[in-house]
């Protein structure tokens, strides 16, 4: 039986580490947490906030994902999506799901987020 997500993995390419932390630990707000040592040598970098762990992956064939994302909750919206645009993230409002308001944003590498209450 399934009981929550533990994480999501997203892929990066190679040496995008130092852009990856800038966006998820000082725009996000997340904390990066260490990889196991044998896990660390593949690159890449892990984060946390709260229950919510995403795991940034090296691939050498790099391609964002524009369509598949990870859905990030958040308790105060309009301040979460000022933060992003305060940090030069661009936001997208999509007003297409009833009763929930939400934005979508792109990591440093193009990866889809989407941000809702």
């Amino acid at each position: 039986m399934l009981t929550t997500v533990d994480h999501v993995q997203l892929a990066a390419p190679p040496g995008s580490e130092d852009l990856l932390r800038a966006f998820y630990a000082d725009v996000l707000g997340m904390t990066e947490i260490p990889k196991p040592p044998l896990l660390a040598a593949r690159g890449g970098c892990w984060f946390r906030a709260g229950a919510v762990e995403l795991h940034l992956g090296i691939e050498e064939d790099f391609r964002p994902a524009r369509k598949a994302h990870p859905g990030l909750r958040v308790t105060d919206i309009a301040a979460y999506a000022a933060r992003l645009e305060a940090g030069g993230v661009r936001v997208e409002w999509d007003e297409r799901l009833p009763g929930r308001r939400r934005f979508y944003s792109s990591d440093p590498v193009g990866n889809r987020l989407e941000f809702l209450v």
